[in-house]
């Protein structure tokens, strides 16, 4: 049997996946699904039913495209990948979004969408308002960005507590009136001059803008101030509805970009005069479905709020019943301390006051001795007064004595004086009796007879007489000696007295000063110093005259 003839046999399904911003999924289409089959099955998924603001836009080559709803998948310029990459995208953007986005899945979706956009620098936007979108997108995903964190914090204080879909669509309010926002871009030339410019289309019209700014178009065609769009391979035509108006035309090189160019400005026009219609009823019961699930979700946040409200209230008081505890037991603790160190102190306090009463008890004796010291030292210093006076008046008395010594000595000299005077003449007086007795006894006389009478010889009795003189001036000169000595040994004797009785009065100055000084420290209640108690002593001093 032969099988010449016989056909491969095609599948009859194909792999997609389809990313959108939050999400990836995988299909098995049919082969002759179209491109409507599958973007149904996506919005269905995803459960979308502002289905119109929406595609599937794949990559071809150096551009991209959008899938066409009514012809067949596989008949058009998809990638040949398995699965074939689709992207869910915003292909129209709204005029007002507040009014215009029904659906909390579609504002979410173009929220991602926008916020990309403007993070991947698609969509131009000044620092001031990327700081206010950035405190919107942290309330809607509570995730901070690194750059103007202050400002972001700040406002993100004053948004906090609002819901994701309510912080999500002020985030699109703002972005809506970015300069970039909707704008799909496209690289045209104007005429035959190959003058580059760009194309913006968006829901608003068609703007042309220099190749360096796309931010302020040259020349702006609202959709409300067209007639029609022509267009011929690369060529394009658009004739405003004053005719007083030019025509204006401008060239696009590419055929790919061409049909994009002309999806999208029939869709954006459609939209556009679809918003100024009077909404369908599947519109104005998504619109009435929308207010109720606001309603209900508004009102589902309040109970929310309210509950967390009360949770935090009852995990404040549970926290505060905790520190209050925890302060009480501190508390406790404390006084239990505080009660012991109580007790020590009045141990302590104790044993002070039983040693301030011993001490106070050893005073009052120190005080009873300092007393009778102060009174002993009066006695004394006045019985020290008598002595000095007493000894005054001997020193005055001895001094008188010595005095009186001094002229008797002085008077004993001038007798002595005068005996040595009386002696030296006694003994010139005698030499010269000598002189002349041996002078007469030298003379010759004749001899004569006398009568025989016993008479002691002249010789004899001059000699007996000059004996006695010789001894009486001895003996006087001896006794002149011996008082000499006498007196010079009772004048060393009195000098030596009062020398003693000086010494001794000074001794008794001291001791009256320090007396002094011991009634004042006992006067002025302080303690006298530890001292030798001085006994009075009376001092008798005798100065013998001999």
């Amino acid at each position: 049997m032969s099988i010449l003839g016989l056909k491969k046999k095609q599948p009859k399904t194909f792999k997609v996946k389809v990313i959108t911003m939050d999400a990836e999924m995988e299909f098995s289409c049919e082969v002759k699904w179209k491109g409507k089959d599958l973007f149904d099955l996506v919005c269905r998924t995803v459960g979308l039913r502002e289905t119109w603001f929406f595609g599937l836009r794949y990559t071809v080559k150096d551009t991209y495209a959008w899938l066409k709803q009514e012809k067949h998948v596989l008949d058009q310029e998809v990638p040949k990948d398995s699965p074939i990459t689709f992207h869910f995208l915003a292909k129209f953007f709204p005029e007002k979004v507040e009014e215009e986005l029904v659906q909390e899945i579609t504002q979410h979706l173009f929220f991602l969408q926008v916020k990309k956009q403007i993070l991947d620098e698609e969509i131009f936007c000044s620092p001031e308002a990327s700081v206010l979108l950035a405190s919107y997108a942290v309330q809607a995903k509570m995730n901070f960005l690194d750059m103007w964190e202050e400002k972001i914090t700040a406002w993100y204080a004053e948004h906090r507590g609002i819901a994701r879909d309510e912080a999500e669509m002020e985030y699109l309010k703002i972005a809506q009136d970015l300069e970039m926002y909707g704008v799909s871009y496209f690289a045209i030339t104007q005429n035959k001059r190959d003058t580059d410019l760009l194309l913006g289309v968006d829901a608003q019209g068609l703007h042309i803008y220099s190749p360096n700014s796309k931010l302020n178009p040259n020349k702006s065609f609202p959709w409300s101030g067209i007639r029609n769009i022509s267009y011929s391979e690369k060529e394009f035509t658009i004739k405003p509805l004053d005719k007083k108006k030019d025509v204006f035309k401008f060239y696009s090189s590419q055929l790919r970009v061409n049909k994009l160019i002309l999806q999208l400005c029939i869709g954006n026009h459609d939209l556009f005069m679809r918003r100024r219609k009077v909404d369908s009823i599947e519109v104005q019961q998504m619109k009435a479905q929308a207010k109720e699930e606001k309603a209900r979700k508004k009102m589902d946040r309040q109970i929310l709020a309210r509950e967390k409200q009360m949770r935090e209230e009852a995990e404040r008081a549970k926290e505060e019943m905790e520190r209050r505890l925890f302060q009480l037991q501190d508390e406790a603790r404390l006084a239990n301390e505080a009660l012991l160190r109580s007790e020590e102190t009045a141990d302590l306090l104790a044993e002070k006051a039983q040693i301030a009463e011993e001490e106070a008890k050893l005073l009052a004796h120190k005080a009873a001795e300092a007393e009778q010291d102060r009174q002993r030292l009066e006695v004394t210093a006045m019985k020290t007064k008598e002595e000095k006076r007493l000894m005054e008046q001997k020193m005055r008395e001895a001094e008188q004595l010595a005095v009186k010594l001094v002229e008797q000595s002085e008077r004993r000299l001038k007798e002595a004086d005068h005996l040595k005077q009386d002696l030296t003449e006694a003994k010139d007086a005698e030499r010269r009796a000598k002189q002349k007795l041996l002078e007469i006894t030298k003379t010759t006389y004749p001899p004569i007879k006398i009568q025989p009478i016993k008479i002691q010889p002249f010789q004899q009795l001059t000699s007996s007489r000059l004996d006695f003189k010789d001894s009486d001036m001895k003996r006087l000169s001896m006794e002149i000696e011996r008082e000499r000595l006498e007196y010079m040994e009772k004048s060393k004797h009195l000098q030596d007295q009062l020398k003693e009785l000086k010494t001794e009065i000074e001794s008794l100055k001291l001791e009256e000063q320090q007396q002094q000084a011991g009634l004042y420290a006992i006067h002025t209640g302080t303690s006298p110093r530890d001292s030798t108690s001085h006994n009075a002593m009376h001092k008798t001093f005798v100065i013998s005259i001999f």
